[in-house]
């Protein structure tokens, strides 16, 4: 059995943030969406951007949000399959490295992206989105097998802190090609954004293998009987839910934060098209502010992990950061101006970390410690965010195209945040408690 708190493997798993960060920031929260909204606009304020994806008209942050929900609806059903295989073999991290080359080699793929390749590019993006998302499940997997209870939320805020700053670092070299092209004689206005994503897949790919040379296989749990590969992964879901049921905490908890990531993976991955449609920032603007977003959040995430550790608890925390992401989507409806934009930025990052680190790592701390089937646990937990993140992105898409405005969208992002901070607050009601193995 893996040695626990382990300093050379929690941080070669750290790195593994650090390596797909690249992704998150470059691809789902900067460069992309921006570049995206550029070429598929008619640079009009006062008309709405429809284009044409294989034969049928749509609003052009409408498709980006309907791309985004079918890659997580695609994760949502693949995921609970292979993580049954992976705890029954012990070969998560071969799933890992699979989903880490399915997406690196789809952002290396969008550096053909121009608007007579849209139909590809658009396929691209979703393969991107569904490798990034799809190693995540095997990768928080790891959490309760390498740290002890009381080092959970260390660590998980370590992965966090290790994925902006790295994602920070590419980042600015990629701006190094962006804001000064002519310094590398580049004068198609595309490359250097287009290069921006091939240096993304390169970054994924290369640093990726530090946790795969350095993080265990995985833990077989040897079930001998001959299971069907397609139903076995959906009967185990169904063996952690009962055991999830058993758990009246726990089960409040999911609750809560599958209705709370509707809205937080959601803001974060169209906060950029919001600006840059409702606001007419700049492309500049946009990046610049989302990197900061970054950076704020490096400090946001050791403040939470520091104050759910020593000060308030977990679930206090956490009822106090979604009372501010509230707050959040509300004014994000009234947002007039770049520096109202900046401001709310500022709050965003600070939270942003904060609430994924401590989601994480309370979930893993009411897992069985020692149960082989951690990573169809964390299946569970990837398939509650990756549905609510489908309902999330689908809503948002919806309401704009049915209202005509993304700030309405924003609104209905708010209830999502109210539905989460009640379950939240019914969490205070019973007594913490470690999920029960239940035995076949």
């Amino acid at each position: 059995m893996q040695q626990k708190n382990d300093k050379k493997v929690i941080r070669s798993w750290a790195f593994f943030d650090w390596a797909n960060s690249a992704y998150n920031l470059v691809i789902t929260s900067t460069i992309f969406p921006a570049y995206y909204t550029a070429i598929t606009s008619d640079n009009d304020n006062n008309t709405i951007d429809y284009i044409t994806f294989f034969g049928r008209k749509f609003v052009n942050s409408a498709l980006y949000s309907y791309a985004m929900a079918f890659a997580f609806l695609v994760i949502a059903i693949i995921s609970p399959i292979l993580s049954s295989i992976a705890d029954t073999r012990g070969n998560k991290k071969i799933f890992m490295q699979m989903f880490t080359y399915i997406g690196a080699f789809a952002c290396c793929g969008l550096f053909f992206f121009k608007l007579e390749t849209l139909e590809m590019s658009v396929v691209f993006f979703v393969l991107a989105a569904i490798g990034f998302w799809g190693s995540l499940v095997f990768y928080n997997s790891y959490l309760p097998e390498i740290a002890t209870i009381d080092q959970q939320d260390k660590v998980s805020a370590k992965g966090y802190t290790f994925g902006y700053i790295g994602s920070v670092i590419l980042q600015l070299i990629c701006f190094v090609f962006v804001f000064k092209p002519e310094w590398f004689g580049i004068t198609d206005p595309s490359l250097p954004m287009r290069l921006s994503f091939f240096m993304v897949g390169l970054w994924w790919i290369g640093f990726a293998q530090i946790p795969f040379k350095n993080l265990p296989k995985g833990s077989p749990n040897f079930k001998p009987e001959k299971q069907n590969v397609m139903t076995s992964g959906f009967k185990e879901l169904q063996k952690v839910w009962r055991q999830v049921k058993q758990a009246a905490y726990l089960k409040r908890f999911l609750f809560s934060f599958f209705f709370y990531s509707m809205g937080v993976q959601t803001v974060m991955l169209m906060a950029t098209i919001f600006a840059e449609k409702e606001l007419h920032m700049s492309t500049s603007k946009l990046i610049a502010t989302i990197l900061l977003l970054q950076i704020v959040a490096i400090p946001g995430a050791m403040l939470m992990s520091y104050l759910s550790t020593k000060k308030f608890g977990n679930v206090n925390v956490l009822i106090g950061v979604v009372l501010i992401w509230i707050g959040c989507c509300v004014a994000a409806y009234f947002v007039q101006t770049e520096y109202q934009f900046y401001a709310l930025s500022a709050v965003v990052g600070l939270i942003m970390g904060g609430i994924q680190s401590l989601s994480r790592s309370t979930y893993s701390k009411f897992l069985p410690q020692e149960s082989p089937d951690h990573t169809s646990f964390f299946s569970f937990y990837d398939i509650a965010e990756k549905v609510a993140l489908v309902i999330g992105m689908f809503s948002f898409g919806y309401i704009e195209e049915f209202t005509g405005s993304m700030r309405n969208s924003t609104l209905a992002l708010a209830l999502f945040f109210v539905l989460g901070l009640l379950f939240l607050l019914l969490l205070k009601r019973v007594e913490p408690k470690t999920v029960a193995v239940v035995e076949e």
